[in-house]
């Protein structure tokens, strides 16, 4: 049980014995061999030049080339190669990579276990994340710890994160704005909220809330989401002495998602007068708050302006859309959100069943929302249970 505060920040503890935490010198360079190659050099820029484009998979071909050419890629090569997987979200490319260095018979240090840690976190697959790390015994640096708690975390495995997190500072890492970040993240909700209330003033006490927006943003969310303490969060949002787009919207949209539509109506118009834009995730926020309260009529304005931004045929907005005008309609109709609904590019399961309720909440259309129901079901659209 946690009982007491976290400890005060103290000096980057070194790690226990370089040698147990760095490769030998002959794993982070090529082999002599390999360095008295003439093409590995070239070779080696053309990859990076690759990856600098997004070109992954031409990358892993000249990766091949290098061993065919007696040019074996090193350690920074393979290091590389997956943060760019990463980077693009091309987690099966970033597995492939993993096999051929496991093949490459190369000694991998911290950095390269590190990024595989972060690659598994990434594509949900805690177990190979959490196996890596344990195989990685005294070569466990403070990243290796930060990124077990933040793999956890972000994969709602909350109190494995806490449970990591205490471990960590048992060993006398203390944590910085990216591992606060995740640890609060792994806090917003109610089970774990008193934990929360911890963290947070170790936050206030670091000075990391006034260093880094996104702790500010998981504080935000930690009150908003665990306790449903909308003052609380606003005060945070109040207390940020830097905002961005990113912290108004999201504020707007746990005022919306609450009960506040018109406070989120409100923090729409601030976030204007200051100067900041809104992008697709703004306005279907305030969309849903014009919903909640009947404003048909500012929702209309709004919508002009999604089409003069080029936003209408996004997914979410075109589904507040829908929703908007289904609701919102004096007379019941739903004509307004089916063009809306024709508009969108792209469905997925959130727009099918948006209009589909429109349909039925009409009242008068059960025959067009069955026609759409099986429209949905022959598309092969993923059917939830509040279809």
């Amino acid at each position: 049980m946690i009982t007491r505060s976290l400890p005060s920040p103290a000096q980057p503890l070194l790690p226990p014995s370089s040698k147990t935490l760095n490769p030998s010198r002959q794993n982070i360079i090529p082999s002599s061999d390999s360095r008295k190659n003439p093409n590995f050099e070239p070779l080696k820029n053309s990859l990076i030049r690759q990856l600098d484009v997004g070109h992954l998979r031409h990358a892993i071909s000249t990766l091949d080339l290098m061993t065919q050419q007696k040019a074996p890629p090193d350690l920074t090569t393979y290091s590389i190669l997956l943060k760019s997987c990463i980077r693009f979200r091309n987690f099966q490319l970033g597995k492939l990579v993993h096999r051929k260095l496991i093949q490459s018979g190369l000694e991998l240090d911290s950095v390269v276990l590190n990024t595989l840690i972060s690659l598994y976190s990434k594509c949900g697959d805690t177990e190979t994340a959490r196996s890596i790390f344990e195989g990685m015994g005294s070569r466990r640096d403070f990243v290796s710890w930060s990124s077990m708690v933040s793999c956890y975390a972000n994969n709602n495995m909350e109190w494995q994160a806490i449970c990591t997190f205490l471990d960590m500072l048992e060993l006398g890492f203390y944590p910085n704005e990216y591992c606060f970040t995740a640890m609060i993240g792994a806090c917003s909700n109610a089970k774990y909220s008193w934990i929360g209330e911890i963290i947070y003033g170790s936050v206030l006490k670091t000075g990391y809330f006034e260093a880094d927006i996104c702790v500010g943003c998981e504080l935000i969310d930690m009150f908003a989401k665990s306790s449903g303490d909308l003052g609380s969060a606003y005060r945070e949002f109040e207390k940020m002495p830097e905002r961005n787009l990113v912290t108004w919207t999201l504020m707007i949209t746990r005022f919306a998602q609450l009960g506040c539509a018109r406070d989120a109506i409100d923090m729409f118009l601030d976030m204007e007068l200051s100067g900041y834009a809104p992008d697709r995730f703004t306005y279907s926020s305030v969309l849903s708050a014009c919903t909640e309260l009947g404003l048909l009529a500012l929702g209309k304005q709004l919508h002009s302006r999604v089409i003069c931004f080029g936003l209408a045929l996004d997914v979410c907005v075109g589904c507040s859309l829908v929703n908007m005008y289904a609701k919102c309609a004096a007379d019941g109709l739903v004509d307004d959100s089916r063009k809306a609904f024709d508009r969108m590019p792209a469905h997925n399961v959130m727009s099918w069943t948006t209009i589909i309720t429109a349909y039925v909440q009409s009242g008068e259309c059960d025959k067009e929302a069955i026609e759409l129901f099986c429209r949905m079901v022959s598309g092969q659209i993923l059917i939830f249970k509040c279809s």
